[in-house]
């Protein structure tokens, strides 16, 4: 039911939200909070058709049958690569088919990495084959791999008291796992850190809460003037067991191979599709998600539930004949697992126009049951959000969290846009 909060928020989009305007203001004429909530609860008898629709109409279960098709033709589409280029295509014509207006696709220069062959052996004090998941940009090993001596810490601050011991050693991070936000510098930073004191290699603990063996993949990055080493991510239950080794005094020994190559950027695209504003339609009201995913798994979960929801929103206005006031925009975005590169670069694109721009809004967070929204703005536009989510009533999503933030959206975020997420 997630595609209900962007459809809601897309349809009774009544006033500009842009911190940098005045919020109770349309067409030069002052207008009281109370009027604003009048004319939002005007909007009940549509929230009910939307509902009526995405939960028990004709468009029931249609997101995900259509990701299912997607993601079972295609499978995982990972950023560079031919299967991502497809999805790309398939998408475009999808949305033209779906009768929305100004489908079309927006040039984006991308990272193109390939993880090749990848294996980790213990070799002291007991062999053990270890389950490992190279890290997206990172660089291979030598043919005959890397064989070295282990180092165990658990944050980067022992790393930092224990510098002369990591030289020419395997470092491995054990970090406790706090939250995302936090504990994921360790996957992005890691390999960067232990280059600095001199390690020939860095292993991470994966980034989770939750494992049954199984490590995770993600983004990490390089700093100019560091050198790069190779590095992957291991599974909890085997950063934990060396943590124990190591406490207890042994000697681990680690033989890395990894066959991971960096390529040239590729040519891809951002996805683009509307529902024009019938008022101010040079008013834009963003909803997206990201097509691309890693190579591990097909992305139904991250990203292709977001992107699918985000055109969801679209579709069930188009079939409801309704036409909002502002233009609702939806940017099914590439290389977002790279670090947000097509957002980045369609924000470079279309910033001249951020005056325009009343609300950005992603989603990429998992398609879970949700609660309410996470937005990011002004108190006013806030209230107006508030407003708006008690529609929701009926399918108790009613509740506003703070920090709405994403990937792809944080740029037009920083710059004062306000910006929303499921929660």
């Amino acid at each position: 039911m997630k595609f209900l909060l962007f459809t809601f928020v897309g349809v009774v989009h009544l006033f500009s939200l842009n911190s940098g305007k005045a919020i109770y203001k349309n067409d030069n004429s002052q207008r009281t909070f109370q009027e604003i909530k009048e004319e939002v609860a005007r909007y009940g008898d549509v929230a009910k058709a939307i509902i009526n629709l995405a939960v028990y109409g004709k468009a029931q279960n249609r997101s995900y049958e259509r990701l299912a098709l997607l993601v079972d033709t295609v499978g995982p589409r990972p950023s560079g690569s031919k299967s991502l280029e497809k999805a790309i295509q398939i998408m475009y014509q999808n949305l033209q088919e779906d009768g929305l207006e100004n489908v079309h696709l927006e040039p984006v220069k991308i990272p193109h990495w390939e993880r090749g062959e990848e294996s980790a052996v213990m070799l002291e004090p007991r062999i053990h084959k270890m389950a490992i998941l190279g890290l997206g940009s990172s660089i291979g090993t030598p043919p005959e791999g890397i064989t070295a001596e282990v180092l165990v810490v658990t944050s980067f601050k022992e790393l930092q008291r224990r510098a002369r011991e990591a030289r020419g050693k395997i470092v491995v991070y054990n970090q406790p796992y706090v939250n995302y936000s936090k504990t994921v510098q360790y996957r992005v930073r890691g390999a960067v850190e232990a280059a600095k004191v001199g390690a020939l290699a860095s292993l991470i603990r994966s980034v989770a809460s939750f494992s049954v063996y199984s490590p995770h993949t993600g983004i990490q990055e390089y700093q100019d003037g560091v050198p790069k080493i190779p590095t992957a991510c291991i599974t909890v239950e085997d950063a934990e067991m060396m943590s124990r080794m190591a406490s207890r005094g042994n000697r681990i020994v680690i033989q890395l191979k990894m066959g991971a190559k960096n390529y040239p950027d590729a040519d891809s695209f951002n996805t683009v599709a509307e529902i024009i504003g019938s008022k101010y339609p040079e008013q834009v009201v963003l909803v997206s998600g990201h097509l691309d995913s890693w190579d591990v798994g097909q992305g139904a979960m991250d990203d292709g539930g977001g992107a699918f929801i985000s055109w969801e929103a679209l579709s069930l206005i188009k079939d409801l004949g309704l036409r909002p006031k502002r233009t609702l925009r939806l940017v099914l975005w590439t290389a977002e697992e790279q670090g947000g590169i097509g957002g980045f670069q369609y924000y470079q694109s279309h910033k001249a126009n951020i005056s325009n721009y009343s609300l950005v809004m992603e989603s990429d967070e998992g398609t879970f049951l949700p609660s309410g929204l996470q937005f990011t703005g002004s108190e006013k536009a806030r209230a107006i959000v508030e407003e708006v989510m008690t529609l929701l009533q009926p399918v108790n999503i009613t509740q506003v969290f703070r920090a709405g933030e994403g990937t792809d959206i944080n740029f037009w975020i920083q710059a004062g846009v306000p910006g929303a997420v499921y929660s």
